[in-house]
């Protein structure tokens, strides 16, 4: 891939700005509370901290959560809370703060209600079980549907990895393994959709990251993206991903030598 262990390349910093809210306590590694809280404090003033967006937890553990991570919080919750920076809903919701309305990949027409709202949009791109990951076409559906009505939205679940491939779909010892989208895909397929690009199928099935390369902009088989279109498509589309781990992402991405290995 087209960048080096000692500097980022401009446009994938763009992708990947405060990208990943912390899900520690969610399956597949369904962290105790104490332990995701701490996780995501080091987290912050980690060398990484640049790609860390929230805090997410439910209502029902928003008391244990300390006073200090208020406004850092996306809220699981069905009512406004003034401790939140966003909140997760299953319907729409009017609040003071940003609220991502979850629509399954089969009710895309649940998206006109959510953007009359004034909500965002949220999709859930896996689960710990293979039924519960949508096909690549469906979640191409998804973000054609947002970018043609001009409608952010996050994605969550079984987003750990870079790159479209087979993983194991806990961190058991024996766990079941099944094809996974990759983040990398889906916030590329989302940058090209926001600049009017209908086939994205394709990208959100690579499984070459090698066909993926970063430097000012980002190129993927003859199609290219500026560093500045990244940006938008990101502060005004494709808002972040929900993710249980934060160090696997980063792991992998220094894997595939796109960040630098930490010191």
């Amino acid at each position: 891939m087209n960048t080096t262990t000692e500097k980022i390349a401009p446009a994938l910093r763009a992708l990947l700005e405060r990208l990943v809210d912390y899900a520690g306590i969610y399956p597949p590694a369904a962290l105790p509370l104490e332990t995701t809280v701490a996780n995501y404090s080091s987290y912050q003033s980690g060398e990484f901290s640049w790609m860390l967006r929230w805090l997410v937890v439910g209502s029902a553990e928003l008391q244990s959560v300390p006073k200090s991570l208020d406004g850092c919080i996306s809220l699981l919750a069905e009512t406004d809370d003034s401790r939140a920076a966003t909140l997760e809903t299953k319907g729409v919701l009017e609040a003071k703060h940003p609220v991502y309305c979850e629509v399954a990949v089969s009710n895309l027409e649940q998206l006109d209600a959510v953007k009359a709202s004034g909500c965002c949009a949220k999709i859930r791109t896996g689960g710990v079980k293979q039924e519960a990951i949508p096909s690549a076409k469906d979640v191409a559906a998804f973000i054609i549907a947002c970018a043609e009505r001009r409608l952010p939205f996050k994605a969550t679940a079984g987003l750990h990895h870079p790159i479209r491939a087979e993983y194991a779909l806990t961190y058991e010892d024996g766990a079941p393994r099944a094809v996974m989208h990759g983040f990398l895909n889906v916030l590329i397929a989302a940058a090209f959709a926001w600049q009017g690009e209908k086939n994205i199928d394709a990208i959100i099935e690579e499984t070459d990251a090698s066909a993926f390369t970063f430097d000012v902009g980002i190129k993927w088989r003859g199609l290219a993206l500026s560093a500045d279109a990244i940006k938008d498509a990101r502060q005004n589309f494709m808002h972040s991903i929900g993710s249980c781990s934060f160090d696997e992402p980063v792991q992998e991405l220094q894997a595939l030598g796109l960040l630098p290995k930490t010191v």
